[in-house]
């Protein structure tokens, strides 16, 4: 299996099975409800664990939250903490809705503080860090190579936070002195204060998977700085760090008029309740992990109707495919993780057992399941069919309606009826 790496800007290899594979995704900075895009790299990173264990690799799978952090502060003075807790249980709950299974751990930054501070304080040891009236800062100029994932120039790279004290306007905070509105803080070597962002994810990623692992993951944005930034870090230490870096494209949302179904809501969990979890799934797949996405009421009404074609193949009979089914949807997966092109595939596919077993992967065997009619509308149906034997039209048109008004349709077939939700 082979993946675009955004550090060689090419594919690779990954190494034959089982791995280990150890994979550290950066998750949600906890101070409101996640938005649609947020759940892009959750949903991408679970599909790919399942399919690399079904491959026979060992994975384990890190996602952790970022409770510590500027935007909390800012978004709730003197109660940021409250704020992080509520967020951090609104999005368990809201990915827990996805149905795909939650990671094998959700590392959170204020339960590494020891670790991030005696990563901090290596660096200064080194002399890759520094501290300036309770801040610590990383030395920028001691990393040579500062700037191999961004493709930036250390010469041309922007000050990321202003501060006078520093002694390069390109270095960036490790630790952050305790300002009188911010509550939430910790004893350090440097003073009372709390962590800086980047320093969180170095520290959390080495303690879940150690100082080598094979896949870092996230968004697209997060490139630069962040990202840029933990390889520094912890390669400055002589940490070997993560091998490839997969960076997820951005979810589009246009404007208003693009999504009017959720209103100014993009939530992940207005989506899920307007359109359900299924839909949400199948739109996810329509893009290349590494692509932009456009996300409109459009493109989540097609999701819906391609979710409930693949409904419509369980409730016809069984057709044995041809035998490479099986293996032109691997392939799509193993050449780079191309989605789109297994789900080309699933559409084509008639043989239950197969398009069972590809749905699994994607945390849609549910479609693989039809509704039972309740036992009042299976007797409507079956006085219809009565009717129809006796030649009395008239009553099975009325029941016809009636099962409708239910929301239910009778199709007739050779051998009686097949009941189907009216819509499915």
């Amino acid at each position: 299996m082979r993946v675009y790496d955004s550090l060689t800007r090419s594919l690779v290899e990954l190494p034959p099975a089982p791995g280990p594979v150890g994979m550290y995704v950066c998750g949600p900075t906890v101070y409101q409800r996640a938005h649609i895009g947020n759940a892009r790299p959750f949903v991408v990173f679970s599909w790919l664990r399942n399919w690399l264990r079904g491959r026979g690799y060992d994975v384990t799978f890190v996602h952790n939250v970022t409770d510590v952090n500027d935007k909390i502060y800012e978004a709730a003075p003197g109660r940021s903490h409250e704020l992080a807790r509520e967020a951090t249980a609104w999005y368990l709950h809201d990915t827990g809705d996805l149905g795909l299974g939650m990671p094998d751990e959700m590392p959170l930054a204020t339960e590494t503080i020891p670790e991030i501070v005696a990563l901090i304080e290596e660096l200064v040891d080194l002399g890759n860090a520094y501290a300036v009236e309770g801040d610590v800062y990383f030395r920028v100029s001691s990393f040579p190579e500062y700037g191999c994932l961004s493709g930036q120039r250390p010469d041309q790279v922007e000050e990321q936070e202003p501060n006078l004290l520093k002694e390069d306007p390109r270095d960036f905070a490790l630790w952050k002195a305790n300002k009188p509105d911010e509550d939430t803080w910790w004893d350090s070597p440097w003073g009372r204060g709390r962590p800086g962002w980047h320093i969180e994810c170095s520290a959390m990623a080495e303690k879940t998977l150690g100082p080598e692992f094979l896949i870092h993951g996230g968004g697209l944005d997060l490139v630069f700085p962040h990202h840029e930034n933990e390889i520094a870090q912890s390669r400055a230490v002589g940490r070997p760090f993560a091998r490839i870096w997969m960076h997820n494209g951005m979810l589009e949302l246009g404007g208003a008029e693009m999504h009017k179904s959720l209103g100014n809501d993009v939530s992940l969990r207005n989506v899920l309740d307007t359109w359900g979890r299924e839909a949400t799934l199948v739109f996810f797949l329509t893009g290349h992990w590494h692509g932009p996405l456009d996300f409109s009421d459009e493109a989540m009404s097609a999701a819906r109707a391609r979710a409930d074609g693949f409904r419509e193949v369980f409730r016809n009979p069984h057709v044995p495919g041809p035998e490479e089914t099986w293996s032109r949807f691997s392939a799509a997966l193993d050449d780079d993780f191309n989605t789109p092109a297994a789900l080309a595939v699933m559409h084509e596919c008639r043989d239950h057992d197969v398009l069972r077993r590809a749905l699994a992967i994607f945390g849609l065997e549910s479609l693989a399941a039809a509704e039972k009619p309740p036992a009042d509308i299976l007797e409507l149906a079956e006085r219809r069919q009565a009717a129809r034997a006796t030649r009395e039209f008239a009553e099975a048109d009325r029941l016809r309606e009636e099962l409708e008004r239910a929301g239910w349709e009778a199709r007739d077939e050779r051998d009686g009826f097949r009941l189907v939700r009216i819509g499915e």
